[in-house]
């Protein structure tokens, strides 16, 4: 029994360089992260936190993808949901000008689109459905801005909507990954990797922007 989690196409023995693409593919949330800090110099506390987990998501994908253990999966999936939740309520707060009590609301609103979108999500396969929810939520953001955001965010659906697509790639890439394993013996989550950390440039930039211009 192997005492390594092998869920990956890329990933054939145990060791720390037994998925080398999927490894190294996440500097690309490491640089998306240290662009922004360092263009945009963020002062809010809310918007430092943000950038700060844009990072975690690489260490904690990198831990996985190397040690390949359940502790490290854990971290895996434990940043990427705080990042989400907590942009969701960086939402709220930013491109909708709510208190922060009420912005704080849109963090249970988005567990519950996850509730019910369950039964969908479950039929994806390769575990891809347990991020269903950000995809319908960042579509959804893009279109409420365009159709009933306050005047001065409007203009901001257009990174969401393309955000979107990107999401919609990369979602589709992780979902794929082992079927194109004999054709692609690298598979496609390296791939799920680079256009996540543009997805989450795209979010984390319109957010700073929001707050603050750059320097």
């Amino acid at each position: 029994m192997n005492d390594y989690v092998d869920t990956y196409c890329e990933r054939l023995a145990p060791g720390l360089w037994g998925e080398p693409l999927n490894a190294f593919s996440n500097l690309a949330f490491l640089l998306a992260a240290a662009v922004l800090w360092f263009r945009y110099r963020p002062v809010e506390r809310s918007m430092r936190a943000l950038v700060v987990l844009l990072a975690l998501i690489g260490v904690g994908s990198l831990s996985f993808h190397t040690a390949a253990t359940e502790l490290t999966r854990v971290f895996d999936v434990l940043f990427i949901a705080l990042f989400v939740f907590f942009y969701v309520v960086c939402f709220g707060r930013w491109f909708w000008g709510l208190s922060w009590p009420k912005a704080w609301l849109f963090a249970p609103g988005l567990a519950l689109l996850g509730a019910v979108l369950l039964p969908v999500s479950l039929l994806v396969p390769a575990g891809s459905g347990s991020y269903l929810a950000a995809g319908v939520a960042l579509a959804g953001l893009a279109v409420a801005l365009r159709f009933s955001g306050p005047e001065g965010a409007r203009h901001h659906w257009r990174a969401f909507a393309l955000a979107a697509v990107v999401f919609a790639v990369s979602l589709t890439l992780r979902t794929v990954d082992l079927s194109a394993c004999p054709g692609l013996p690298s598979g496609t989550h390296y791939l799920w990797h680079l256009l996540n950390a543009v997805v989450l440039y795209l979010v984390a930039r319109e957010a700073l922007v929001r707050v603050s211009p750059p320097r």
